[in-house]
């Protein structure tokens, strides 16, 4: 049995990229029997009502047994106060996802005020779930820096401070409000931003993934191959990327995520050059990588099922 905690299916108004069916299709394909859909679809999935219209559209498709879903959570806390009544009543909502940092989507809190108030809203509603966060600081950005004709430099305009320092602000907004639940860092991407979650694991439940493509890729894959390998958080230099298979083997991150992130190719290729890799198609290859880094059976099982089982409280 194996899980994916981070996949991107489409549907909706946005089927010609990929359906659930798809997206559940191809993770067979490569031994991933459950996949957890994310919200930024379009429409974002910020209410019950698209919650059950999304899983509506699973079950049609056929993939009521292999797929789960979170939903996302805004700045309104009435909003997140429905995120939590849904997840509560319905199991197949495994938890919801915060956007720190703008990524694909209109669904995102970026001030770091209106984070706090995600944080103080589930904690005065004892929410005790989890809270998937994409962790990238805008203010930290330097989108002058970006050139399309040079894929490379979108690890420069989104850089490994603005990832870190991301993680550093859930973590202390999450302690302050006495935030019981799990926070789940996103697709980590530096070596900075595990070592910073993994000194909280004693004071708070923090959890983490990294992807096929941060682990397999570096900036000299991205200046070859061009912008189908432009995703968010950017892929990194090779000193990155080695640490972060460092810190996989240590224990160190809890599990593998793909991130999986279908677009047309026209969308990659051309403005608006949008961010996202199908990193589901590299999971084989990401498996025989780790075998061949000295990982054995166990590990594998760990980072591929019983991390993410446990976190997520799924039984059986």
């Amino acid at each position: 049995m194996r899980i994916d905690p981070h996949v991107h299916c489409r549907d909706w108004k946005q089927s010609y990229k990929a359906t659930i069916l798809d997206v559940v299709s191809l993770a067979k394909t490569n031994g991933v029997d459950i996949v957890f859909d994310m919200p930024n679809t379009d429409p974002p999935i910020i209410s019950a009502e698209l919650v059950e219209k999304r899983l509506a559209t699973a079950d049609e498709e056929g993939c009521s047994d292999n797929y789960r879903m979170y939903m996302g959570v805004t700045k309104d806390p009435k909003q997140i106060m429905e995120a939590v009544d849904v997840i509560r009543n319905n199991k197949r909502v495994i938890g919801m996802k915060m956007y720190a940092g703008r990524s694909v989507g209109d669904i995102s809190v970026v001030n770091e005020e209106d984070q706090a108030v995600v944080y103080k809203t589930l904690a005065a509603a004892g929410y005790k779930g989890v809270l998937a966060v994409h962790c990238e600081k805008e203010s930290l950005f330097r989108m002058d820096l970006w050139n399309p004709a040079r894929p490379e430099t979108w690890n420069h305009a989104r850089p490994n401070a603005a990832e870190a320092e991301s993680v550093k602000d859930q973590i202390r907004l999450a302690k302050q409000a006495g935030f019981e639940g799990t926070v789940y860092v996103c697709h980590t991407s530096t070596p900075e931003a595990v070592e910073i979650i993994n000194g909280a694991r004693k004071e708070m439940k923090i959890v983490c993934g990294v992807t096929p493509h941060h682990l397999l890729y570096c900036e000299d894959d991205v200046s070859k191959q061009g912008l189908m390998l432009k995703v968010n958080p950017p892929i990194r230099d090779v000193k990155t990327r080695d640490g972060l298979m460092k810190a996989l083997k240590e224990g160190k991150i809890d599990w593998i995520e793909t991130d999986h992130a279908p677009h047309a190719m026209q969308e990659k290729l051309n403005p608006p050059y949008m961010s996202g890799i199908r990193s589901l198609e590299l999971y084989q290859e990401l498996l025989d990588t780790l075998r061949q880094e000295g990982f054995d059976e166990g590990q594998i099982n760990d980072i591929t099922f019983n991390n993410i089982a446990r976190a997520f409280e799924i039984e059986g």
